[in-house]
């Protein structure tokens, strides 16, 4: 069957084919209501589709984004994702999502696989394996944010949590609840990534700043699959924690299997506290305490801040910003 064209649309409703080239484009200043009434009436007795990658190559747009993230199974991760779907879909644009799983190699290709596809822009959550490849695409004006994770000297706006404030808050919540043998674990910090290192920064500050001990073999970034091991050396010394911090969801989820296993009690055996909001966090018994980031404020504004340089609005912003985290006191604590 031959395909429907713009001419048989335009021959159908009398009208150019310009002016169906309006239509299709939104551009309906000076178009009558007759006129789009019949050019959607022929579109859809022809059921006419659009060429989308010519329209593209004229335009030279494609009206889709690219957004790369360190690990989708973060909870944070998938609400930012969201909130970026959110925010596009309502200027027409669709969103393909790639998963990097913290790896350099896998970062680079999937930048060079969007940016094949002429991607108009990508939001990144960088590995810091790429710093070359980052700053070739900022020397070339090519729309680009980063998320969650800082690269120094990159040039690019970066939006993300206050991860720093975010640990310090939890530690001054547990002092004040008179815990003085605190724990912190969170994943590996052999990849100098970000939110993990400010985190633990934030740690050991909070405990100086309370004159609270820190202790040999009480801290620790390590692999997933070795969490529940090194937890398990960790509660195995004399004197144990008497409050843990998990540095992210993930982990705690571990520290929660952890802890059942053992059948501790929570917060009589070991008081326990999170950074990153999980769904089951206010049903889980007890209740935990967690550091919420805002996860849909930082996506809405990482959408909309790239929205703005592919306009050519906001190719000077090269800042970084950060958001303030929220103590969520619950009975875990």
């Amino acid at each position: 069957m031959k395909a429907v064209t713009m001419s048989d649309v335009a021959k159908k409703a009398n009208v150019s084919k310009s002016t169906v080239s309006q239509y299709i484009n939104k551009r309906y200043e000076f178009m009558g209501a007759d006129t789009k009434d019949r050019i959607r009436e022929a579109i859809e007795e022809l059921n006419y589709k659009p060429n989308v990658v010519a329209r593209s190559l004229k335009q030279k747009k494609t009206s889709t984004v690219g957004v790369i993230v360190a690990n989708i199974l973060h909870s944070f991760s998938t609400q930012v994702i969201r909130a970026i779907e959110d925010i596009c879909n309502k200027s027409d644009l669709s969103v393909i999502v790639c998963n990097a799983d913290d790896d350099p190699k896998k970062e680079r290709n999937y930048i060079e696989m969007l940016r094949a596809k002429q991607v108009d822009g990508l939001i990144i959550f960088p590995t810091a394996g790429n710093a070359e490849l980052y700053k070739e695409m900022v020397n070339e004006n090519y729309p680009l944010v980063f998320v969650d994770r800082i690269i120094q000297d990159s040039g690019v706006s970066t939006i993300l949590l206050d991860n720093e404030k975010a640990s310090e808050m939890l530690v001054e919540h547990l002092y004040k609840k008179n815990y003085t043998r605190l724990a912190f674990i969170t994943s590996s910090l052999e990849i100098q990534i970000t939110p993990r290192i400010e985190r633990l920064n934030g740690f050991i500050k909070g405990l100086e700043k309370y004159s609270l001990p820190l202790i040999d073999g009480f801290y620790a970034g390590v692999r997933m699959g070795d969490v529940q091991e090194v937890l398990e050396v960790m509660f195995s010394q004399p004197e144990r924690p008497d409050a843990l911090i998990c540095g992210n969801d993930l982990t705690l989820l571990e520290t929660l299997k952890f802890i059942n296993k053992k059948g501790w009690s929570i917060p009589t055996d070991i008081a326990l506290a999170s950074i990153d909001e999980v769904p089951y966090s206010e049903i889980f018994q007890p209740p935990l305490t967690i550091v919420a980031q805002p996860a849909f404020a930082i996506g809405t504004n990482a959408a909309n801040l790239l929205l703005e340089k592919i306009d050519g609005v906001g190719e000077s912003l090269k800042e970084i910003m950060l958001y303030s985290p929220e103590l969520i006191v619950r009975k875990s604590t």
